[in-house]
């Protein structure tokens, strides 16, 4: 089911709407009014990352400046997708994934990876037009991971665009509530960056 195919306002908070997100009621924009922060939400059959890399492609093409790092899938079972993130603009990996996971975890996520990822990005968000995130995801919540990139980009006042899992909603509602909800197509995308372009 789409996540935003029924839209319902919210009965707490006026002028949201209400929608069921991996059976967790939650109300948000879904608007694509002129905010600079846009979000799609991760969700089942929804390749966010191939929809990241299509728009950055085309972004690219047209001439766009684009800062950020994209995530690169390992397809390895039982080991969480993302095994790198690659730099947008120098193509450079950086691995995200530990080959054991830490003591007392069984996730492999490679905070020190994903760090350093977000510390390349600092000197190219600039002189960047917009500025992809692969996610917003549990070391962002924690302010770890892209979180100095992400705060690098708003303070420079640049377009955001990124992806948020269920999980991390309220976390992602904290550091940007008025970040609106894209539907997870290139349609909504372009809209999106159009009112902000």
């Amino acid at each position: 089911m789409d996540a935003f195919a029924a839209k319902t306002p919210c009965p707490s908070h006026p002028g949201l709407e209400l929608i069921e997100w991996d059976v967790t009621p939650v109300c948000i924009h879904t608007s694509t009014m002129s905010n600079s922060i846009a979000v799609i939400a991760n969700r089942e059959n929804l390749d966010s990352q191939a929809l990241l890399s299509e728009a950055v492609t085309a972004w690219r093409k047209a001439g766009v400046k684009v800062a950020g790092v994209l995530a690169e899938n390992t397809n390895v079972e039982g080991m969480c997708s993302a095994g790198f993130v690659c730099d947008i603009a120098s193509e450079k990996k950086f691995s995200v994934q530990l080959d054991a996971p830490a003591a007392g975890t069984t996730c492999h996520l490679d905070a020190t990876g994903m760090e350093s990822a977000g510390t390349n990005l600092l000197a190219q968000i600039p002189g960047a037009d917009i500025v992809v995130f692969s996610k917003f995801g549990k070391l962002e919540a924690a302010q770890g991971g892209l979180w100095a990139a992400f705060r690098a980009a708003i303070a420079s006042g640049k377009p955001i665009l990124t992806t948020v899992s269920a999980r991390h909603i309220e976390s992602w509602k904290k550091f940007a509530p008025e970040a609106v909800w894209l539907e997870g197509d290139h349609a909504a995308i372009e809209q999106w960056r159009s009112t902000v372009s």
